[in-house]
């Protein structure tokens, strides 16, 4: 899961980032149980996804894990997104002003709890305790990402395969990220 792009990419509005963050918790008609403006949130959620999934750039990434992690590749690739998303200077042009934004995305979304679906609602505070959004940025941070996604996975017995992967490819997913991250946000904004 992408969760800093879906964060970032709601440009602040209280409404927008919930629908965004709660989405995947969110199935079929649920979503209409939502306000109309957290509703946007989770349309949004799912554009980003769709455009995310079908990009050429995220095609050509999922190669590089598709051998060893075949159908999971695209969440692989979600997760490398986000690291080069927080060290991103053009979006965040400070560790702190990353940190700056991730804090008041947690607030935001405790501002909201009674909205969360419960699995993201027990998902939360293990969230904010951990600073999962933050820590997207070291590779450390990378690491235990990799790790959250076995967990939730049932057929990833192991990421330390992952992580060499995304060491020895950063160059490439960069240029990759460069060219997706643009063409993405140009679509949520245009969309928004």
């Amino acid at each position: 899961m992408n969760l800093l792009a879906h964060a970032y990419l709601s440009f602040n509005n209280e409404d927008i980032l919930l629908g965004n963050m709660i989405s995947d918790y969110v199935k079929g008609k649920k979503q209409f149980d939502y306000p109309k403006t957290i509703q946007a949130g989770i349309k949004l959620h799912r554009a980003i996804d769709a455009f995310t999934d079908t990009h050429p750039a995220t095609n050509e990434l999922k190669k590089i894990f598709a051998p060893t992690y075949r159908l999971y590749a695209g969440a692989f690739v979600d997760v490398v997104y986000d690291y080069f998303l927080a060290n991103d200077a053009v979006q965040f042009a400070t560790k702190s002003h990353l940190q700056n934004f991730t804090t008041e995305t947690y607030s935001l979304l405790a501002k909201n709890q009674i909205h969360f679906p419960e699995k993201f609602a027990n998902q939360f505070p293990h969230m904010r305790i951990n600073d999962w959004l933050y820590n997207y940025h070291s590779d450390e941070g990378m690491r235990k990402s990799f790790g959250g996604l076995a967990r939730r996975a049932k057929y990833i017995a192991e990421t330390d395969t992952a992580m060499q992967l995304f060491l020895d490819n950063k160059q490439r997913i960069q240029i990759s990220y460069d060219t997706f991250f643009h063409s993405l946000k140009k679509m949520v904004l245009e969309q928004i």
